[in-house]
């Protein structure tokens, strides 16, 4: 057995027998969309007492769902990035992606394709994957319908505010690729309002061989102390730690962290 997977084991059976003691976190959310650039839009955020946890890498990601579309009646309004939303530009809300994500959106209907760059939050609406500007829309052939049956791939990370677009295809984005696999990377097991709680569930893991920190976070009122394990330098080990964690009682575990300096 290796140390890495003894480390997680016993990190494991720690945090199993924390969740028998009654150790559950309280995790404090934000109430709305998060507002502003940077960290703010990596917040976790609450929309009709559903809970959504921004993840902080694109890479690989891909869905398939239904998109729908949104124009008029938001023109000239922030999005949740704080810029001005501009129903003609190539942009789209997403509930969980980062900003500035450029994505490749193909409508399975009819086999269209254009680029949008993620600069707002959402749709809310339910089964609902994607919410996609007008002109995005309108290059999909989807605005009569409303909805439409779409596959989304992230293709990079653009420049703010936009990224320019000569051509359909993703060769002619202007984009600023990383290697979103590799970095430093932790999993937040509980976020605690107590210090005194954070640094009793830290200690646990700490005594498996995790290690762990606590990072103090101020959300509006709410003042709150986070427990993260730090995992390594690959995404891929700290997304199966996670899902190791959410199946032993942490369904709120989750990757924080983020492409290497």
């Amino acid at each position: 057995m290796t140390r890495h997977s003894l480390m997680i084991r016993l990190v494991l059976s720690l945090a199993l027998a924390c969740m028998v003691a009654a150790c559950a976190p309280i995790v404090p959310f934000r109430t709305g969309i998060p507002a502003g650039t940077g960290r703010g839009t990596q917040r976790p955020y609450v929309i009709n007492n559903q809970a959504y946890y921004p993840i902080n890498s694109a890479a690989g990601y891909r869905q398939t769902g239904m998109a729908s579309w949104y124009g008029r009646q938001f023109q000239g309004k922030r999005t949740a990035n704080g810029e001005i939303f501009n129903m003609y530009a190539a942009t789209a809300a997403h509930k969980t992606l980062p900003m500035n994500t450029m994505l490749l959106v193909r409508n399975l209907e009819n086999g269209r394709e254009t680029t949008v760059r993620v600069n707002d939050r959402g749709p809310f609406a339910k089964n609902r994957i994607i919410d996609l500007s007008y002109a995005a829309a309108r290059k999909l052939d989807m605005l009569g319908k409303g909805t439409a049956r779409v596959r989304i791939i992230a293709l990079g990370r653009a420049g703010a505010p936009a990224a320019r677009r000569s051509s359909r295809r993703p060769g002619g984005l202007r984009l600023r690729h990383k290697d979103f696999y590799r970095g430093w990377f932790y999993v937040q097991v509980g976020a605690f309002s107590d210090r005194r709680n954070a640094e009793r569930l830290a200690h646990r893991f700490a005594d498996g061989g995790a290690r762990v920190a606590i990072r103090f976070n101020v959300t509006g009122r709410t003042r709150y102390y986070r427990v993260l394990i730090f995992t390594g330098r690959s995404l891929n080990a700290a997304k199966r730690f996670a899902r190791q964690l959410k199946g032993r009682g942490y369904p709120n575990a989750f990757v924080v962290g983020g492409p290497g300096r």
